[in-house]
């Protein structure tokens, strides 16, 4: 049975049990790296420090793992080099296939040709707004976005689905493209299966998107 190594941020209670529904033909391996809020400080962003997240990676592979993701978001809001930097350097470390849960959120844009966004995440309003510039950056129109204003990692996985529902009918008023729901500690999968059609138009979970980029590594 093939083995597959999954990094997650240690407050993250969505991506295993989601995995077990979604991946039946393999085993999922985690390691987990120090997260417990997302803010813009330096204290918060120092989380994320790259050397730390490839040492909470490597651990992987002892168990010989076949290919890693980071299933994290952090590169919403640090910058998209972030994640393409911890791509470079593991595969360079371990030679294993890795992949992150960002990268496979801007592929799956990509196939959909999608250029006016929407975006659902439970953080603040300044992470919020960090993430929609980075977007535009990226050649993306944000044309409306929606958050719950938390920054304590455990609190996101608590947010009710009636709350979710809300941001994503929100945003979906603008005509997007595409919505992302950003967090991978958001219990969104069902709901974006769920009200797609509704809305007219593909949702990406964060937490299915991390499981889906297994299939691309």
């Amino acid at each position: 049975m093939k083995r597959l190594g999954l990094l997650v941020p240690s407050s993250n209670v969505v991506l295993e049990p989601l995995f077990k529904t979604v991946k039946t033909d393999v085993t999922i391996h985690v390691s987990r790296l120090g997260v417990l809020d997302v803010k813009l400080d330096t204290t918060s962003r120092a989380q994320f420090e790259l050397e730390s997240q490839l040492s909470a990676a490597k651990l992987l592979c002892d168990a010989n793992v076949e290919a890693i993701v980071w299933g994290g978001t952090s590169a919403s809001w640090l910058g998209i080099e972030h994640d393409i930097n911890f791509v470079e350097k593991m595969r360079h470390l371990t030679g294993v296939p890795i992949g992150s849960c960002v990268l496979e959120i801007n592929r799956q844009l990509g196939v959909l040709g999608a250029k006016r966004l929407g975006i659902v995440s439970p953080y603040t309003t300044d992470v919020a707004d960090q993430i929609n510039n980075n977007y535009e950056c990226m050649g993306f129109s944000i044309v409306a976005s929606a958050h719950d204003g938390g920054d304590l990692s455990n609190d996101f996985a608590n947010i009710p689905q009636h709350v979710i529902a809300d941001m994503i009918q929100t945003v979906a008023a603008a005509k997007p493209d595409a919505i992302v729901l950003m967090c991978t500690n958001l219990a969104g999968a069902a709901l974006a299966k769920s009200l797609q059609d509704e809305v007219g138009c593909p949702i990406i979970d964060s937490a299915a998107a991390t499981l889906m980029a297994f299939n691309f590594l």
